[in-house]
């Protein structure tokens, strides 16, 4: 008689991950546990250890520096569906706080890195993303440093809605929840060249105020000339085009 007997032995030769693999930097994020943060509240600190990716779920920050002075200059805002510590290997370059209330998704840097390292999808992705960064702070110093008060205006404008997803309508309404201040620190200007040239664009119907922090932009092109943008482009400053649109009387 011919005796059968079952291994019990189930181990296999590979390990078997069931979860999916992640096609976006963002699907890192999912399932993972969240952050409230209300307004004037730190994300975290310039100078303090990169620990972390920062994805912004909802709400609005500031990002900014303190210079030896302690004088404050904001490099920049982070908007719904931005990741925040990319390029900050050690230690955060700028303090992150809430305008509004936010709420954040976090991964570990390591963790983040080792993901990204490990995968040929989304290492181009994080690759753009870092060049993304550069191109804006190429953007910013030229706008600081060479464009009047309104093609900085008109370009802080167009680079929200871009990045709010709404620049491509012919009726763009942007919500700008920052003050102006805020504006002001991040233009380098003035908080009264800053309502003087926002109150000329909505005498001028460039712009229209639905709300304090709501604006429409009402004539893109206009917008676009002045604060030399093409119609396809994603903020590359050209000097021929900007010194053709005469400031808004």
């Amino acid at each position: 008689m011919l005796s059968s007997s079952v291994s019990t032995d189930r181990s296999l030769p590979f390990s078997l991950d069931l979860r999916p693999r992640p096609e976006t930097l963002r699907d890192l994020f999912t399932d993972r546990p969240t952050q409230a943060i209300g307004i004037g509240k730190a994300a975290f600190w310039e100078g303090d250890t990169a620990s972390h990716v920062t994805l912004v779920i909802e709400g609005c920050l500031r990002l900014y520096r303190i210079l030896p002075d302690g004088q404050r200059v904001i490099v920049g805002f982070a908007f719904k569906g931005e990741m925040l510590g990319l390029s900050s290997p050690h230690v955060y370059a700028y303090t992150a706080e809430a305008v509004t209330p936010v709420r954040l998704g976090r991964v570990a840097m390591s963790r983040f890195r080792e993901i990204v390292d490990g995968s040929t999808v989304l290492r181009p992705q994080f690759l753009d993303l870092l060049c993304e960064e550069m191109r804006e702070a190429r953007r910013h110093m030229i706008l600081v440093a060479r464009l009047s008060a309104d093609e900085r205006i008109a370009s802080f404008l167009l680079s929200a809605a871009r990045r709010l997803g709404t620049d491509r309508d012919d009726r763009v309404v942007v919500d700008l929840p920052m003050q102006r201040l805020d504006i002001a620190d991040h233009l380098g200007l003035t908080i009264e060249t800053v309502c003087r040239v926002l109150s000329r664009h909505k005498r001028a119907g460039t712009i229209e105020f639905l709300e304090r922090n709501k604006l429409v932009l009402r004539k893109m092109s206009t917008i676009r000339e002045l604060a030399g943008w093409s119609d396809d482009d994603a903020g590359c400053y050209s000097p021929s085009r900007s010194r053709t649109a005469d400031v808004v009387h």
